[in-house]
Protein backbone atom coordinates (compact mmCIF):
# COMPACT_ATOMS: atom_id res chain seq x y z
CA UNK A 1 0.00 0.00 0.00
CA UNK A 2 1.68 3.39 -0.90
CA UNK A 3 2.32 6.09 1.71
CA UNK A 4 -0.48 8.18 2.97
CA UNK A 5 -0.04 11.93 1.37
CA UNK A 6 0.08 14.20 4.35
CA UNK A 7 -2.86 16.22 3.36
CA UNK A 8 -5.58 16.22 0.69
CA UNK A 9 -7.38 19.08 -0.24
CA UNK A 10 -11.24 18.92 -0.72
CA UNK A 11 -14.40 21.72 -1.92
CA UNK A 12 -17.32 21.90 -2.16
CA UNK A 13 -18.48 22.12 -5.64
CA UNK A 14 -19.77 26.15 -5.54
CA UNK A 15 -15.81 27.00 -5.77
CA UNK A 16 -16.36 25.90 -9.42
CA UNK A 17 -13.18 24.60 -10.36
CA UNK A 18 -12.97 23.07 -13.54
CA UNK A 19 -13.41 19.33 -13.12
CA UNK A 20 -10.17 18.46 -15.50
CA UNK A 21 -7.95 21.00 -12.49
CA UNK A 22 -9.69 19.13 -10.06
CA UNK A 23 -8.66 15.46 -10.65
CA UNK A 24 -4.85 16.51 -12.13
CA UNK A 25 -4.49 17.75 -7.94
CA UNK A 26 -6.65 15.08 -6.68
CA UNK A 27 -9.14 17.58 -5.13
CA UNK A 28 -12.33 15.92 -3.75
CA UNK A 29 -15.45 18.39 -4.75
CA UNK A 30 -18.53 17.67 -2.37
CA UNK A 31 -21.83 18.76 -5.07
CA UNK A 32 -24.31 20.91 -3.70
CA UNK A 33 -27.53 20.25 -4.79
CA UNK A 34 -30.10 21.78 -6.74
CA UNK A 35 -34.27 21.11 -6.65
CA UNK A 36 -36.91 21.81 -9.47
CA UNK A 37 -39.72 20.71 -7.15
CA UNK A 38 -39.22 16.85 -6.92
CA UNK A 39 -36.31 16.32 -9.39
CA UNK A 40 -33.27 16.90 -6.95
CA UNK A 41 -29.58 16.97 -9.19
CA UNK A 42 -26.62 16.91 -7.64
CA UNK A 43 -24.55 20.80 -8.88
CA UNK A 44 -21.57 19.07 -10.77
CA UNK A 45 -22.02 19.54 -13.86
CA UNK A 46 -23.02 15.99 -15.48
CA UNK A 47 -25.77 15.36 -13.68
CA UNK A 48 -27.92 18.90 -14.57
CA UNK A 49 -25.61 20.17 -18.10
CA UNK A 50 -25.63 24.14 -17.19
CA UNK A 51 -27.69 25.12 -20.47
CA UNK A 52 -30.57 22.48 -19.56
CA UNK A 53 -30.44 23.91 -16.46
CA UNK A 54 -31.17 27.71 -17.74
CA UNK A 55 -33.67 26.29 -19.99
CA UNK A 56 -35.78 24.82 -17.13
CA UNK A 57 -34.99 27.95 -15.14
CA UNK A 58 -36.26 30.56 -17.49
CA UNK A 59 -39.34 28.00 -17.78
CA UNK A 60 -40.25 27.39 -14.25
CA UNK A 61 -42.91 29.10 -12.42
CA UNK A 62 -41.31 28.88 -9.33
CA UNK A 63 -37.00 29.18 -8.74
CA UNK A 64 -35.51 25.88 -8.12
CA UNK A 65 -33.73 25.52 -4.39
CA UNK A 66 -30.21 24.85 -3.47
CA UNK A 67 -29.24 22.68 -0.86
CA UNK A 68 -26.16 21.05 0.87
CA UNK A 69 -25.94 17.20 0.06
CA UNK A 70 -27.19 14.44 2.28
CA UNK A 71 -25.01 14.26 4.82
CA UNK A 72 -23.57 10.37 3.85
CA UNK A 73 -21.97 12.11 0.68
CA UNK A 74 -20.33 14.37 2.56
CA UNK A 75 -19.11 11.84 5.11
CA UNK A 76 -18.36 9.23 2.36
CA UNK A 77 -16.16 11.13 0.76
CA UNK A 78 -14.28 12.44 3.45
CA UNK A 79 -13.73 8.54 4.53
CA UNK A 80 -12.77 7.98 0.92
CA UNK A 81 -9.72 10.92 1.25
CA UNK A 82 -8.62 9.67 4.57
CA UNK A 83 -7.64 6.59 2.99
CA UNK A 84 -5.10 8.70 0.86
CA UNK A 85 -4.10 10.84 3.55
CA UNK A 86 -3.52 11.99 6.95
CA UNK A 87 -5.25 15.47 7.41
CA UNK A 88 -8.10 16.61 4.89
CA UNK A 89 -8.42 20.13 4.71
CA UNK A 90 -12.08 21.06 3.36
CA UNK A 91 -12.74 24.47 2.22
CA UNK A 92 -16.72 25.90 1.57
CA UNK A 93 -18.47 28.40 0.34
CA UNK A 94 -18.85 31.81 2.88
CA UNK A 95 -21.04 30.18 5.70
CA UNK A 96 -23.48 33.31 5.49
CA UNK A 97 -24.27 32.46 1.67
CA UNK A 98 -24.96 28.79 2.08
CA UNK A 99 -25.75 25.97 4.65
CA UNK A 100 -23.05 24.14 3.06
CA UNK A 101 -20.70 25.27 6.07
CA UNK A 102 -22.45 23.89 8.73
CA UNK A 103 -23.13 20.74 6.59
CA UNK A 104 -19.74 19.73 5.45
CA UNK A 105 -18.49 20.99 9.48
CA UNK A 106 -20.98 18.03 10.64
CA UNK A 107 -19.94 15.54 8.71
CA UNK A 108 -16.15 16.05 9.72
CA UNK A 109 -17.15 16.05 13.56
CA UNK A 110 -18.89 12.57 12.90
CA UNK A 111 -16.15 11.45 10.35
CA UNK A 112 -12.97 12.02 12.01
CA UNK A 113 -12.45 15.58 13.74
CA UNK A 114 -9.24 15.14 15.02
CA UNK A 115 -8.03 14.62 11.21
CA UNK A 116 -10.37 17.29 9.37
CA UNK A 117 -10.52 20.60 9.25
CA UNK A 118 -12.55 22.60 7.27
CA UNK A 119 -12.11 26.60 6.40
CA UNK A 120 -14.50 28.64 5.16
CA UNK A 121 -13.34 30.45 2.25
CA UNK A 122 -15.21 33.90 2.82
CA UNK A 123 -15.95 33.74 -0.68
CA UNK A 124 -17.59 31.83 -3.52
CA UNK A 125 -17.01 30.64 -6.70
CA UNK A 126 -14.05 30.86 -7.62
CA UNK A 127 -12.99 33.56 -5.12
CA UNK A 128 -12.77 30.22 -3.47
CA UNK A 129 -11.41 28.60 -6.07
CA UNK A 130 -8.47 30.13 -6.38
CA UNK A 131 -7.52 29.33 -2.87
CA UNK A 132 -8.36 25.74 -3.23
CA UNK A 133 -5.97 25.49 -5.87
CA UNK A 134 -3.11 27.40 -4.28
CA UNK A 135 -3.73 24.95 -0.63
CA UNK A 136 -4.29 21.51 -3.27
CA UNK A 137 -0.77 22.18 -4.99
CA UNK A 138 1.17 22.96 -1.52
CA UNK A 139 -0.71 19.14 -0.36
CA UNK A 140 0.56 17.74 -3.70
CA UNK A 141 4.46 18.64 -2.84
CA UNK A 142 3.79 16.96 0.56
CA UNK A 143 3.04 20.63 2.74
CA UNK A 144 1.90 19.65 6.26
CA UNK A 145 -1.61 20.89 7.38
CA UNK A 146 -0.47 24.62 8.42
CA UNK A 147 1.33 25.41 4.94
CA UNK A 148 -1.84 23.91 3.21
CA UNK A 149 -4.23 27.00 4.83
CA UNK A 150 -1.41 29.31 4.55
CA UNK A 151 -1.21 29.19 1.15
CA UNK A 152 -4.71 29.71 0.37
CA UNK A 153 -4.92 32.79 2.91
CA UNK A 154 -2.10 34.17 0.89
CA UNK A 155 -4.68 34.18 -1.93
CA UNK A 156 -7.70 34.98 0.00
CA UNK A 157 -5.59 38.13 0.92
CA UNK A 158 -5.51 39.08 -2.64
CA UNK A 159 -8.09 37.64 -4.29
CA UNK A 160 -11.51 39.70 -5.69
CA UNK A 161 -14.79 38.82 -7.11
CA UNK A 162 -17.07 41.59 -8.64
CA UNK A 163 -19.99 40.58 -10.98
CA UNK A 164 -22.56 42.60 -13.02
CA UNK A 165 -25.74 41.47 -12.85
CA UNK A 166 -28.29 41.47 -15.89
CA UNK A 167 -31.36 41.55 -13.91
CA UNK A 168 -32.39 41.59 -10.71
CA UNK A 169 -36.06 39.55 -10.85
CA UNK A 170 -34.04 36.23 -9.68
CA UNK A 171 -33.29 37.68 -6.79
CA UNK A 172 -36.19 39.13 -6.18
CA UNK A 173 -38.32 36.06 -6.97
CA UNK A 174 -35.60 34.73 -4.25
CA UNK A 175 -36.36 36.87 -1.76
CA UNK A 176 -33.07 38.54 -1.65
CA UNK A 177 -33.94 42.25 -2.81
CA UNK A 178 -37.29 43.95 -2.34
CA UNK A 179 -40.22 43.96 -4.96
CA UNK A 180 -39.62 47.88 -5.01
CA UNK A 181 -35.79 47.97 -6.36
CA UNK A 182 -36.22 45.11 -8.76
CA UNK A 183 -39.15 46.96 -10.31
CA UNK A 184 -37.22 50.14 -10.55
CA UNK A 185 -34.26 48.12 -11.68
CA UNK A 186 -36.19 46.82 -14.49
CA UNK A 187 -37.64 50.11 -14.97
CA UNK A 188 -34.14 52.15 -15.54
CA UNK A 189 -32.27 49.14 -16.86
CA UNK A 190 -30.14 49.27 -14.21
CA UNK A 191 -27.41 46.51 -14.15
CA UNK A 192 -25.99 46.43 -10.39
CA UNK A 193 -21.72 45.89 -9.85
CA UNK A 194 -21.63 43.65 -6.70
CA UNK A 195 -18.29 42.74 -5.25
CA UNK A 196 -17.96 39.67 -2.70
CA UNK A 197 -15.56 39.76 -0.05
CA UNK A 198 -15.17 38.06 3.65
CA UNK A 199 -19.42 36.95 3.34
CA UNK A 200 -20.27 40.29 2.39
CA UNK A 201 -22.14 41.70 -0.66
CA UNK A 202 -21.64 44.90 -1.65
CA UNK A 203 -22.86 47.60 -4.09
CA UNK A 204 -19.58 48.96 -5.87
CA UNK A 205 -21.26 50.84 -8.88
CA UNK A 206 -24.68 50.85 -10.86
CA UNK A 207 -24.90 51.57 -14.51
CA UNK A 208 -27.37 50.99 -17.51
CA UNK A 209 -26.59 48.77 -19.71
CA UNK A 210 -24.38 45.23 -19.71
CA UNK A 211 -21.91 47.13 -22.14
CA UNK A 212 -20.95 49.45 -19.66
CA UNK A 213 -20.68 46.85 -16.99
CA UNK A 214 -18.29 44.96 -19.07
CA UNK A 215 -16.15 48.41 -19.05
CA UNK A 216 -16.36 48.89 -15.31
CA UNK A 217 -15.36 44.88 -14.96
CA UNK A 218 -12.49 45.41 -17.50
CA UNK A 219 -11.62 48.91 -16.03
CA UNK A 220 -11.25 47.52 -12.73
CA UNK A 221 -9.27 44.13 -13.36
CA UNK A 222 -6.76 45.80 -15.20
CA UNK A 223 -6.54 48.35 -12.26
CA UNK A 224 -5.35 45.50 -10.13
CA UNK A 225 -2.69 44.50 -12.83
CA UNK A 226 -0.38 42.37 -12.83
CA UNK A 227 -2.56 39.51 -11.95
CA UNK A 228 -1.69 36.27 -10.61
CA UNK A 229 -4.42 34.66 -11.72
CA UNK A 230 -7.75 35.38 -13.93
CA UNK A 231 -11.25 34.00 -13.96
CA UNK A 232 -13.96 35.47 -16.02
CA UNK A 233 -17.45 33.38 -15.13
CA UNK A 234 -20.78 33.59 -16.19
CA UNK A 235 -24.60 32.66 -16.36
CA UNK A 236 -25.04 31.22 -19.25
CA UNK A 237 -23.68 33.78 -20.97
CA UNK A 238 -20.40 32.70 -22.99
CA UNK A 239 -20.85 35.87 -25.56
CA UNK A 240 -19.98 38.34 -22.88
CA UNK A 241 -17.29 36.20 -21.29
CA UNK A 242 -15.70 35.85 -24.30
CA UNK A 243 -15.59 40.18 -25.11
CA UNK A 244 -14.66 40.30 -21.65
CA UNK A 245 -11.64 37.93 -21.98
CA UNK A 246 -10.53 39.88 -25.52
CA UNK A 247 -10.86 43.28 -23.71
CA UNK A 248 -8.36 41.91 -20.81
CA UNK A 249 -6.34 39.85 -23.22
CA UNK A 250 -3.61 42.25 -22.57
CA UNK A 251 -3.07 41.96 -18.68
CA UNK A 252 -4.40 38.41 -18.21
CA UNK A 253 -1.70 35.76 -16.91
CA UNK A 254 -1.25 32.59 -18.20
CA UNK A 255 -3.78 30.61 -16.20
CA UNK A 256 -6.99 32.70 -17.49
CA UNK A 257 -10.34 30.73 -16.57
CA UNK A 258 -13.29 30.87 -18.34
CA UNK A 259 -16.58 28.72 -16.62
CA UNK A 260 -20.35 29.05 -16.77
CA UNK A 261 -21.37 29.64 -12.74
CA UNK A 262 -21.81 26.93 -10.72
CA UNK A 263 -26.36 26.11 -10.64
CA UNK A 264 -25.98 26.86 -6.62
CA UNK A 265 -25.67 30.46 -8.10
CA UNK A 266 -27.27 30.62 -11.22
CA UNK A 267 -30.66 30.24 -9.44
CA UNK A 268 -29.99 33.35 -7.53
CA UNK A 269 -28.83 35.62 -10.31
CA UNK A 270 -30.25 34.18 -13.21
CA UNK A 271 -28.94 33.86 -16.87
CA UNK A 272 -27.12 36.93 -18.43
CA UNK A 273 -24.52 38.19 -15.87
CA UNK A 274 -20.80 38.54 -16.29
CA UNK A 275 -18.03 38.23 -13.26
CA UNK A 276 -14.00 38.73 -12.89
CA UNK A 277 -12.32 36.99 -10.54
CA UNK A 278 -8.66 38.09 -10.16
CA UNK A 279 -5.83 37.52 -7.69
CA UNK A 280 -3.02 40.51 -7.94
CA UNK A 281 0.68 39.43 -8.01
CA UNK A 282 2.49 39.31 -4.71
Amino acid sequence: MPAKQPVKVLVDSPADIPLAWARELDIGIIPAFVNFGADSYADDGIALMRADFYRRLAEAKALPTTSAPPAAIAEKMMTDYLEKAEHLVVFTVAAQFSSLYNSIRLAAEHVDPARITVVDSGSVTMAEGWQVLAAAKVAANGGAKDAVIAAAQGIRDRVRLIAAIDSLEYLRRGGRVSWALANVGAFLQIKPLIEVHEGEVETVGRVRTMSKATQALVDLARAAAPLAHLSIMHTHFPEGAARLQAALADVSPAEIMIGDVTTAIGTHIGPGSLGVIFVREK
